[in-house]
């Protein structure tokens, strides 16, 4: 099977991987420490419920611990829940993370798509509530977008939850990357989970808390019912017991992701301001990636250099010409800026 996504140090190794979206901060020091503690538990299965990293989180949010669910990452998740749901009909907003598309094909699923416009920043317009109509069993929606990185404004979002809800349409929100946000409550919908029944809104421990090797995500619903229909669908033991530490640890670190936006805000300033000077053209972003349009192959010409990049031609709606790179630390992100330098010197761009 081709592997579509950002990462791939496997194939290409050596290499600085801007190609995944991870905090440029690192894994922080009590989470490995809680991994290897977890990893020192290997006789054991892992609680199949969580419950030590259900009861912090949800007393961290403020929301009921049994509007809960948890996987071996996001990507998990979206196939529990479109394997729990089995939609006939889906509405899908792209370009966007293909596993949304792929789950839904597992079960037969008939996918409209609604195509966001650059002119957006490749997120859904006013247009997209008229797309909303009763024969639609399921909508995914990501805000911040992936791939663009810009977030979807609060007030579509609740018209189109409150829409969701009076249509019979389960709403999956992705917010995997929100914490990279300036100010992540202008965006979140995460407080309005506990009015909206329809609303299953979708994180990960993964980018945030730079852990993707460890594979931890939660939904957040109050459709208990739902959340039960998932759990019998998936396998018991899906969240290892190292994950489940790391995220507990990750959950009491105090001031990390602050200074994760502090970072991220002012490299990606860096970053822009630099493309700006290079005339390369970009879709401004609110998180810790920016997406590129290019007319020459910089994969293959970053990749000749010792960068990994993400080539985002596999995205429906982008194709050739589309390009990912990630916000990391100064030091690595003049590397990359020095690179498009002497792209553009040797004649690109």
């Amino acid at each position: 099977m081709r592997y579509g996504h950002g990462g791939d140090i496997y194939t290409y190794r050596d290499m600085l991987d801007f190609s995944v979206n991870v905090n440029p901060l690192g894994p922080p020091k009590r989470v490995i420490e809680a991994a290897k503690r977890g990893a020192e538990l290997a006789a054991a299965y892992p609680d199949s419920q969580c419950r030590r990293l259900r009861e912090t989180l949800s007393a961290k949010q403020g929301l009921p611990a049994e509007n809960y669910i948890f996987g071996g990452g996001a990507a998990e998740l979206i196939y529990t829940l479109v394997l729990a749901e089995k939609p006939k009909r889906a509405l899908l907003p792209v370009p966007a993370f293909s596993e949304y598309e792929q789950a839904l094909k597992t079960v037969g699923c008939e996918i409209n798509y609604y195509r966001t416009k650059r002119e957006n920043y490749f997120c859904p317009d006013e247009d997209f509530l008229e797309e909303l109509r009763a024969d639609t069993d399921i909508v995914f929606l990501c805000s911040p977008s992936n791939p663009s990185g810009h977030g979807i404004g609060k007030d579509l979002l609740r018209r189109t939850v409150q829409s969701c809800e009076r249509l019979d349409i389960r709403l999956v929100l992705d917010e995997c990357f929100s914490e990279f946000l300036q100010e992540p409550a202008k965006y979140s919908m995460l407080s309005e989970t506990e009015d909206h029944r329809k609303l299953f809104l979708l994180r990960a421990f993964t980018k945030t808390y730079a852990m993707p090797g460890l594979r931890l995500g939660y939904g957040v619903s109050s459709d208990l019912e739902l959340l039960e229909r998932m759990e019998q669908v998936r396998q018991p033991w899906s969240v290892s017991v190292p994950a489940q530490e790391a995220g507990t640890a990750a959950l009491a670190e105090d001031g990390y992701v602050e200074r994760t936006r502090e970072l991220v805000g002012a490299e990606r300033r860096y970053l822009e301001t630099e493309l700006k000077k290079m005339g390369i053209r970009f879709i401004p972003s609110d998180v810790n990636y920016i997406l590129l349009e290019t007319d020459i192959n910089l994969f293959d010409e970053m990749k000749d250099r010792g960068i990994l990049i993400r080539d985002c031609s596999n995205y429906q709606g982008l194709g050739k010409g589309w390009y990912r790179i990630a916000v990391r630390t100064r030091r690595e992100n003049r590397y990359l800026t020095d690179a498009l330098r002497d792209i553009r010197g040797n004649g690109g761009f």
